[in-house]
C-alpha cells in the first residue's frame, strides 16, 4: 500500500475521491472535494494498492487552524487510516488548533481520538418550522461586498482562523445573513432554511442570525440545523421554539481549543 498526494489534475480521481467520501459523509459534493484538492493539496492523500485506491483523507489549513475535512476508506480502518491520518497531519505542522466534524463512526473516532484530538457529541434539529413562531427580528440583513471583513473578524474571534478561499464554496448557491450591532457581531451563509455555517461575537447576534435563516424556509418545507455541540444551547432553544425537533449524532473533535461559540461549523470546513 502507498500513501500518495491526491492529483488533483486528475477529474477522474477526483471524482473517485468524491464518490468514496460521500459515503461516509453525507452531503459531500464533488465541487467541495475538487475545492479542498485544489486549495491545499499538501492536505489531501490515498492510498493506493496496486493501482486501486483504497481509501483517501483530506484537510485543510486556514491561518493557525488545521482542519481534518473527511476520512474514508474501503476497508478496515484500523489498516489504512491510520496512515492516511499520519499523512494529513503532517500538513498541521505549525498549526496551534485543530478541528474535525465527524459523522457516527467509531472506528474513525478512535483514530481522531488517539491524535490527540477532544471528541464533543454533537445534536441536530430538523422538522418543518412553525411560521406562528417566528420573530421579528431586527439588525439582520443580506451581506455586501465589503461584508467578507466583518466575517472573517468574526470566524478569528470565534475560530480562530479566517476561511480565506472558502468564502467562495460556502456562497455558490446559498446566501448570507450578517448582522453588525454595538453590542456584537456575527454571519450566517444558509441555503433553503437550513444554516450552513454561522459564528458570531453574542449569542443574542447568534440568535438573531438563526431566527433569520430559518424564516426564510418555504412553510412545506424540512430545515436542518446540525453539527450542534453542548455550548450551542442558544441554537437548541431557538430550534425547539421554532417547532424543530432534536436528536443526537457525529461528533465534534477538538484539539487545543475550547469548543467555539457562539458557532455552527460547516461540514467538512469546520
Amino acid at each position: 500500500m502507498r500513501i500518495r498526494p491526491l492529483r488533483a489534475e486528475n477529474p477522474d480521481e477526483v471524482a473517485e475521491v468524491a464518490g468514496l467520501i460521500r459515503k461516509a459523509t453525507v452531503g459531500t459534493e464533488l465541487p467541495l472535494v475538487e475545492h479542498l484538492a485544489s486549495s491545499d493539496p499538501a492536505g489531501c492523500w490515498v492510498a493506493d494498492e496496486d493501482g486501486t485506491m483504497s481509501g483517501a483523507v483530506l484537510s485543510t489549513r486556514r491561518d493557525l487552524l488545521w482542519c481534518l475535512s473527511a476520512l474514508a476508506v474501503r476497508r478496515s480502518v484500523s489498516v489504512v487510516g491510520p496512515r492516511l491520518l499520519e499523512a494529513a497531519l503532517s500538513y498541521s505542522r505549525g498549526c496551534l488548533r485543530g478541528i474535525a466534524v465527524l459523522p457516527d463512526d467509531p472506528p474513525t473516532a478512535r483514530l481522531v481520538r488517539m491524535a490527540g484530538f477532544l471528541l464533543h457529541p454533537t445534536m441536530g434539529l430538523s422538522g418543518q418550522v412553525d411560521r406562528s413562531a417566528l420573530p421579528l427580528v431586527e439588525g439582520v440583513r443580506e451581506a455586501l461586498d465589503g461584508d467578507r471583513a466583518l466575517v472573517d473578524s468574526v470566524d478569528r474571534r470565534v475560530r480562530g482562523a479566517a476561511r480565506g478561499q472558502d468564502h467562495d464554496l460556502l456562497g455558490a448557491g446559498a446566501g448570507l445573513l450578517v448582522c453588525d450591532l454595538t453590542t456584537g457581531s456575527g454571519y450566517a451563509y444558509h441555503r433553503a432554511g437550513s444554516p450552513i455555517a454561522l459564528g458570531a461575537t453574542t449569542r443574542e447576534v447568534a440568535r438573531r442570525l438563526l431566527w433569520s435563516v430559518l424564516a426564510r424556509s418555504t412553510p412545506a418545507s424540512r430545515v436542518e440545523v446540525t453539527r450542534l455541540s453542548a455550548e450551542q444551547d442558544w441554537a437548541v432553544d431557538v430550534g425547539l421554539a421554532a417547532g424543530l425537533g432534536v436528536h443526537v449524532g457525529g461528533l465534534l473533535a477538538l484539539r487545543h481549543m475550547r469548543p467555539p461559540a457562539p458557532y455552527l461549523p460547516a461540514a467538512m470546513l469546520g
